[in-house]
């Protein structure tokens, strides 16, 4: 039952992946893999959490969030940066400039270490606002920096068509943008769609994924770091491969899609398992940390970090990728040497 639920939730995650990359299409650049789709991209992932912590799960909801991050700062862009760097590209690249995403690279690691830090005594409501206010200040920044790169681009711009004696005058009723566009009403239906399948599967799923960890012993909180990641994680796991086909910039915005829905995972996602912990138990609830919990935070917080090192510098190519493949390899064994809990600590 738990492959059918996963079957389906990796369907409607594919199908809201194409609409999330067609709509970005209209809005284009670093600003949207931070923001529209990373957010669009991390729906499976909400609403996993979300029907986990309303029903008293609270470790599968925190779990499925760390497997997010250990997947996608891993895997993820392991393959992304294979497709990036050899034929499996349209234009291969000898490595990816990653000296753009400064802000979000310290953004990263600052949100994984106070995630981390503030779990010693449980997550609570004053956790929660905390998250909610990280996640505002993160969109912010990313506004503010998008602005500020319109702004020079205008004025380049601007000094070029001087420079050159050129004035353009584009008039907006000749401006094919604003026509009626049916694939941009194709890619929004699909979205909508997408968001339907993914909210009418991830109860059962979840109900279905605790039966699983009963029957054969494992807890359920480990089968949410490895197995909810393969439906939560699609939508950006395609629009990553896309996305790094497509050249230098595609690859661009694939790095700042990963790097924006990690840090929502860090704040947006955290504040959401703890109000529907709240909602589940009222409004003093706190999500306990346990042992199984602390080495899982420890584990994830560890590899985010290690997995970033690499990207302060300029470029990063295959052997990162490599390197970064190795690390997922590893984590997925060390997860079966942690102390597991088949039953949930709530």
């Amino acid at each position: 039952m738990m492959l059918l639920w996963l079957g389906e939730l990796t369907m409607a995650s594919w199908v809201l992946s194409y609409g999330a990359e067609h709509l970005s299409k209209k809005y284009g650049g670093k600003f949207v893999g931070r923001t529209l789709l990373s957010i669009a991209t991390t729906l499976p992932e909400i609403a996993i959490v979300i029907y986990a912590a309303a029903g008293g799960s609270y470790g599968v909801a925190i779990g499925a969030g760390l497997g997010s991050n250990l997947l996608m700062m891993t895997l993820g862009l392991a393959i992304m940066l294979l497709i990036a760097t050899t034929r499996l590209s349209k234009a291969p690249l000898m490595g990816i400039d990653v000296s753009a995403f400064k802000l979000d690279k310290i953004f990263l690691i600052i949100t994984a270490i106070v995630s981390a830090v503030l779990f010693i005594d449980g997550y609570n409501y004053i956790d929660g606002i905390i998250f909610a206010v990280m996640f505002v200040a993160y969109l912010t920044m990313a506004l503010f920096e998008m602005k500020a790169e319109k702004s020079k681009t205008k004025s380049t711009d601007f000094l070029h068509s001087i420079g050159d004696h050129e004035i353009v005058e584009v008039k907006e009723e000749h401006n094919p943008s604003n026509r009626f566009d049916k694939q941009m009403l194709k890619a929004s239906l699909a979205f909508l769609a997408g968001t339907v399948g993914i909210l009418v599967g991830a109860e059962p799923f979840i109900h279905s994924l605790e039966g699983f960890s009963t029957e054969i012993g494992i807890s359920a909180v480990i089968l949410a770091i490895i197995i909810s990641p393969i439906a939560g994680e699609m939508p950006e796991k395609i629009s990553m491969m896309v996305l790094a086909r497509k050249g230098a910039t595609g690859a661009a915005i694939a790095v700042a899609n990963v790097l924006g829905s990690k840090i929502l995972n860090n704040t947006l996602l955290l504040a959401v398992a703890v109000f529907g912990a709240m909602y589940h138990g009222g409004f003093y609830t706190s999500i306990s940390l346990n042992n199984l919990l602390a080495y899982q935070v420890v584990l994830v917080t560890a590899v985010t970090i290690i997995a970033l090192i690499p990207m302060f510098k300029k470029e990063i190519g295959l052997k990162v990728g490599v390197m970064l493949a190795g690390m997922y390899i590893i984590s997925l064994f060390v997860q079966f040497l942690l102390p597991h809990e088949t039953s949930e600590t709530h």
